[in-house]
């Protein structure tokens, strides 16, 4: 495999910050705050400043000021077109720049904030000017969401999908071949911690032949990931695979949320529609892929497998085009939060189980043509494993509700009830969590 590290991923690296700040790879410690390996771009205000938005990096728990860095001169001699993208209040102008000088950027961070022999080392008052802390600070949607495509990477959670609707044959013939999607609704990406209408819908009751309107009974989470794309590609020129991560800025944690019973309705015959298009949770910080080099594997294949056409098939992609990352999904309810009693842990998988890879993901979009723009997202799909514990939604944890959970607090759950709080979370990148509370239908229907 490629060695795809640089001194930015060293685990041993060290900042000068509050004790507070952790240092290194892993553990208990990494979990208390942002590690400076990380180093996760976000959009934050605070009271002080009138809520004006800004860009800004995480660091422990404090948040380093991107425009404050430019207004002291930590960055001047960077190339200047970074220097309007640090004082934006997105990161749009900031994906709208190439790969390189997203690396170039990551540097300059990660060396005013350790100890090295970079020249550094008198910037760090300059450096504590520019720090926020974290508990002073509101976070906000990072980006502007040009357009949002969900795809369906995950052969477990197709698998077990179509087990549930077509036992005979579960997964579809193109599924090998072909990375499935569909084109979500990018106005209704919220930022995590937003509270989730239960969604209003036609759908059939069991035994009835009419449908019925009012809100939805089967609510469901799906634990995804999303690829915040920057750069772009003019319409009509595809993205050849081998370049294709040149176009992915970095991560967020997703929690496309899913109405089952209007979907069962309305899917056939074009697809998801009102079952989806309610509410699509994303985490507020975005883990860029250069932090992620440390993560990436060889792809997973099995004997059966069909090789990829050429346009999806790249070496170096299959060497390391794999990401190894375990995602987590806790459930709180109403009752368990007056119990005072922690939030269940439901799923645990693993992004390294997809069956298509970021980087296939973005040729194939890409392949007809069609331009992807900076701020689009594409969502990964559920990402679920093997196992029943690893099943990333609750349409597959409790096998289409003939399985329900029981929580700590004695209830059970086959779908999301009125107060449930949901919480996905990467246990070794505490930037990638997300957050999103049931609350009811709105009235007057």
């Amino acid at each position: 495999m490629p060695n795809l590290t640089d001194h930015t991923h060293d685990p041993h690296a060290h900042t000068w910050l509050e004790d507070d700040v952790p240092n290194g790879a892993g553990g208990a410690e990494r979990r208390r705050g942002f590690a400076v390996q990380t180093l996760p771009y976000g959009v934050f205000s605070t009271a002080a400043d009138d809520g004006a938005w800004r860009l800004g990096v995480g660091i422990g728990h404090h948040i380093l000021d991107l425009a404050a860095a430019k207004r002291l001169g930590l960055v001047d001699d960077l190339d200047g077109r970074l220097k309007p993208a640090l004082r934006a209040s997105r990161l749009n102008p900031l994906l709208s720049l190439s790969a390189h000088l997203w690396t170039a950027l990551r540097h300059r961070l990660f060396a005013l904030l350790v100890d090295d022999e970079s020249g550094w080392r008198g910037a760090r008052d300059l450096v504590r000017q520019c720090l926020v802390p974290m508990d002073q600070a509101r976070l906000h949607l990072p980006l502007d969401v040009g357009d949002y495509t969900d795809f369906y990477a995950s052969i477990h959670h197709a698998t077990n999908v179509g087990t549930m609707l077509r036992p005979d044959q579960p997964l579809l013939p193109n599924y090998r071949h072909v990375p499935i999607g569909y084109h979500g609704r990018a106005s209704s990406v919220i930022v995590s911690g937003t509270e989730v209408r239960r969604p209003l819908g036609q759908t059939l009751p069991s035994g009835a032949d009419r449908p019925t309107f009012g809100p939805s009974q089967r609510l469901d989470y799906e634990l995804e990931i999303g690829l915040v794309i920057g750069g772009e590609n003019a319409l009509g020129e595809p993205v050849p695979i081998a370049r294709a991560l040149e176009r992915v800025f970095g991560l967020v944690i997703l929690n496309d949320w899913s109405a089952r019973d209007i979907q069962a309705w309305e899917y056939q015959p074009l697809g998801p529609f009102l079952s989806k298009s309610f509410a699509s949770s994303i985490s507020p910080w975005v883990v860029p892929l250069d932090a992620l080099a440390a993560h990436r594997v060889p792809v997973t294949r099995r004997a059966d497998d069909p090789i990829a056409l050429d346009y999806l098939f790249d070496e170096a992609d299959q060497a390391a085009g794999a990401i190894d990352l375990e995602l987590e999904v806790h459930l709180s309810t109403t009752r368990s939060r007056e119990l005072g009693q922690p939030p269940d842990l439901v799923s645990r998988s693993n992004l390294r189980d997809l069956y298509w890879t970021p980087a296939q993901l973005v040729a194939h979009h890409t392949s007809n043509g069609c331009n992807l723009r900076p701020g689009d997202l594409l969502g990964t799909g559920t990402v679920s494993g093997q196992q029943p514990d690893a099943r990333g939604c609750l349409l597959e944890r409790t096998w289409r509700g003939t399985e329900p959970l029981t929580l700590s607090s004695g209830e059970l759950r086959r779908f999301l009830e009125d107060g449930d709080e949901v919480v996905m979370e990467s246990p070794l990148l505490p930037a990638l969590q997300c957050l999103g509370r049931i609350g009811p239908a709105l009235s007057g229907w």
